[in-house]
């Protein structure tokens, strides 16, 4: 067996619904490693979920290409493995990793071929759509007229990037003797005719943060810059920035530097929530209503409930008494588990009820699947797994897929309740606020009760005032006295 087909180059899979990347928390085998089949390889952070991707081959680790803590898109290689390790020795290669101090080897053809070298902002690469074609005629599709659509283009070995004889024209002056600048862009290696190698996410990074990358030193492949140079220049720059001058007023408002500020990456689920909040918040007009009911009842219901043999190993809160109440309401007014599709509404015979959870990596709302087909008991049991799931950060991206109802547990905060916005693609979300001892008039008396406050949001596209109120309505009578509803409804 070949050099070649010994070793496989293990690309970052998609881990489901089209995520686009993932950050490498950890990883779990290290060069030399021997590894077998579908063993867990690497630990990935997506939007979703923190998983271990398993080996699809056995064999002996070679190369791992990304630290731990970066960012890689799906796709991209991550790790090599020698399949086929008792073949002998592999024939030995120049490494093409940089050292710390910056010395490089002497890069051959193929890897010159494979660094890309991205065109200037607002430049088109001769020879792409839109370029200058050989005779100096415009390079078009057949039937489509000009355009300027970028493409990807390997430069020719030991040739100077077309673009680069585009960007830098002579200059008609006098030549003067000019002091050694040091050389950008690079280790000490050559210089690559002016042009910037960086890819064109990186260029975008670089516009957005205001960085300069013909200023930078790249620590890429033969010097190129990566994401994670424009962010340490990015940083550093705001670092040494200069505070601004405070004025002579005693009023004045006092300048802070930057060693006083905290720069949190948005990445994975807090990217992914920040997203779905804001498509949500302005896409589906919001609508919310509140109802403060007496659970006294509900809460007396609960003990008895903990103290009957078959229930004493189960965690019974107050979370199992509101979803078991969603659930019921849920069948009396169907419209309420729906999805606004554009022009028709797709109602839902299936209840996969989602429980939000504040996590270390972040909110996330995974679902019980098909949960008005649940008993009680079995309905506690999935939520208590679901709870320390997510707890373990161990909720897969699946768990997490295909909710059509949500409930926000705000209470445990010791919060009254509060305007929760939608989850991408349901039409309502309960907000349960804390269970409070407060004065209430029962039976024509102001006793000491057991209160709490409910909060409806929903999709007024879907669900009107009065479908709400209703929905809520149901809601609130359950709590308030679980027994009869239940002798009512079922």
């Amino acid at each position: 067996m070949s050099d070649m087909s010994r070793i496989k180059t293990f690309n970052l899979p998609d881990l489901g619904e089209g995520l686009t990347e993932g950050e490498i928390l950890a990883w779990l085998v290290k060069v030399g490693d021997t590894i077998e089949l579908n063993q867990p390889i690497v630990e990935v952070e997506t939007a979703k979920a923190a998983v271990e991707i398993p080996a699809k081959w056995a064999g002996q680790v070679q190369a791992i290409h990304h630290p731990e803590g970066t960012t890689v898109e799906v796709g991209t290689p991550i790790i090599a493995i020698d399949t086929d390790p008792g073949a002998g020795p592999l024939d030995p290669a120049p490494s093409t990793t940089a050292t710390p101090t910056g010395d490089l080897p002497t890069p051959s053809a193929a890897s010159l071929a494979a660094v890309e070298v991205a065109p200037a902002e607002g430049m088109i690469e001769p020879g792409l759509i839109g370029g200058v074609a050989p005779g100096g005629r415009t390079a078009v599709l057949v039937g489509y007229g000009p355009r300027t659509t970028a493409a990807k283009r390997r430069p020719r070995k030991g040739a100077v990037p077309a673009q680069a004889e585009a960007l830098v024209a002579p200059a008609p002056v006098a030549p003067a003797p000019v002091a050694p600048e040091p050389v950008r862009n690079g280790h000490g290696g050559p210089a690559t005719g002016g042009l910037v190698l960086a890819k064109p996410p990186v260029r975008k990074l670089a516009k957005d943060l205001g960085v300069d990358l013909s200023t930078l030193t790249g620590s890429g492949p033969l010097g190129s810059i990566t994401r994670e140079d424009v962010q340490q220049a990015a940083s550093g720059a705001a670092a040494t920035a200069e505070p601004v001058a405070a004025t002579s007023t005693a009023t004045s408002a006092a300048s802070f530097g930057a060693d006083r500020e905290q720069r949190i990456p948005v990445k994975g689920v807090r990217k992914l929530t920040a997203e779905n909040m804001s498509r949500s918040a302005f896409t589906a007009p919001h609508v919310t209503e509140f109802l403060t009911v007496d659970v006294t009842r509900a809460m007396k219901a609960l003990e008895r409930l903990r103290g009957r043999r078959e229930w004493r190993d189960v965690r019974v809160s107050p979370l199992l008494l509101v979803a078991k109440a969603v659930l019921l309401a849920v069948k009396r007014h169907p419209m309420v588990n729906s999805t606004w599709a554009g022009d028709e509404i797709v109602v839902k015979e299936y209840v996969n009820l989602g429980i939000a959870a504040a996590t270390e990596r972040g909110l996330i709302v995974p679902n019980v699947k098909d949960a008005g087909r649940l008993s009680l008991r079995e309905l506690a049991d999935a939520l208590n797994a679901l709870v320390q799931t997510a707890k373990s950060g161990r909720t897969s991206p699946a768990d997490m897929s295909g909710g059509t109802l949500t409930i926000t547990n705000v209470g445990v905060f010791g919060v009254d309740t509060g305007t929760p916005i939608l989850p991408p693609g349901e039409s309502a979300i309960l907000a349960f606020g804390a269970v409070r001892e407060m004065p209430w008039v029962h039976k024509g008396k102001v006793k000491a009760r057991q209160v709490t406050t409910l909060g409806l949001s929903f999709d007024h596209r879907i669900i009107d005032g009065e479908l709400g109120s209703k929905f809520l309505r149901d809601i609130g009578d359950f709590l308030a006295d679980p027994e009869a509803a239940l002798l009512a409804w079922t």
